[in-house]
């Protein structure tokens, strides 16, 4: 955060100095590729500088008194030397309200968007292939009680469901991927109820019964590897439907909380700057949501094309 930069445009350009951070860095890379650097240096817009007595004297943005000058001693700069310490910083995005990279914002929240969809698309083809798997393999009772199951939870609005999960298991990050996931099981079920319902007669798995294989091997090893090619669709469409949903849980203040960036949440802090002649603060982050859901069905309509027997 620099508020002395805040809602700057898109292409503005400042001096920044990057002062160390004195913090045990100690950290796994692990950590650091899925959650960033969590001991960041402090990076202050500048508007002039001197050097003299091994201090180096500054001016903030925007400060044109010299007696307002600020005192740091040069072994607080990372390697001791001004010259790499004090560099131009282009934000190709512009700044938020409070004076951080845009860019930056939108990267980390791309990265909460595909988590999102990838780990709620893999909730519901768990959740979402087991029940249909066994409702229509086995029909009768079960049928009736997974159809129940999948009309009652069909019959709640999704958007409220998700909500009534999260307020449940609490705001937070993981907490979404959890309600999303549990929310989009319905459509992968039914679609495998009535692939397998049709596979199920054929040739190949009368034969695999006289074998004598067990009903849980004719399922995995038979069945549902041939009923992959529709639910590949469906993940597809319902990872941009994820996407969706995570970004209105955001907007709505459920989603990931803040200092987390999600696209939602950016679109929230920053609609009324559309009517201050800032719009690109929101119009930004909603591009970023309408071009990575557009890409995902895009390929879900492409995969369709790809592996229908048909064509």
């Amino acid at each position: 955060m620099a508020l002395s930069i805040h809602s700057k445009s898109p292409g503005f350009s400042v001096k920044v100095l990057e002062l160390s951070n004195s913090t045990n860095k100690e950290q796994s890379w692990i950590s650091r590729s899925f959650f960033g650097d969590r001991f960041p240096n402090e990076i202050l817009p500048i508007e002039s500088y001197r050097v003299k007595d091994g201090s180096l004297f500054y001016s903030d943005y925007g400060v044109k008194d010299n007696s307002l000058e600020n005192e740091v001693n040069l072994n607080q700069i990372e390697g001791g030397t001004v010259d790499t310490a004090i560099y131009q910083k282009t934000y190709w995005l512009g700044t938020d309200k409070y004076g951080r990279d845009m860019l930056s914002r939108m990267l980390i929240g791309l990265r909460i968007s595909f988590s999102v969809g990838f780990i709620s698309v893999f909730i519901s083809l768990l959740l979402g292939m087991f029940l249909g798997s066994i409702s229509g393999y086995y029909g009768g009772k079960i049928d009736s009680a997974v159809m129940w199951l999948i009309n009652v939870t069909w019959s709640i609005p999704t958007l409220l469901l998700v909500i009534a999960i999260t307020l449940a298991l609490g705001k937070g990050f993981w907490q979404v991927f959890i309600a999303v996931g549990l929310t989009m099981w319905v459509e992968v079920a039914r679609v495998v109820r009535g692939q397998v319902m049709s596979v199920k007669t054929s040739q190949f798995v009368t034969a695999a019964r006289a074998l004598g294989f067990k009903n849980q091997r004719i399922i995995l090893k038979h069945i549902l590897p041939n009923v992959l090619a529709p639910v590949i669709v469906i993940s597809a469409a319902n990872f941009a439907a994820a996407i969706l949903i995570e970004s209105g849980l955001s907007f709505l203040g459920i989603g990931a909380q803040p200092p987390t960036p999600s696209w939602g949440a950016m679109i929230k802090d920053h609609y009324s700057y559309i009517i201050l002649g800032k719009a690109y603060l929101a119009i930004i982050p909603g591009l970023g949501i309408m071009s990575l859901v557009m890409a995902f069905m895009l390929m879900g309509n492409a995969l369709r094309d790809a592996l229908d027997v048909k064509a």
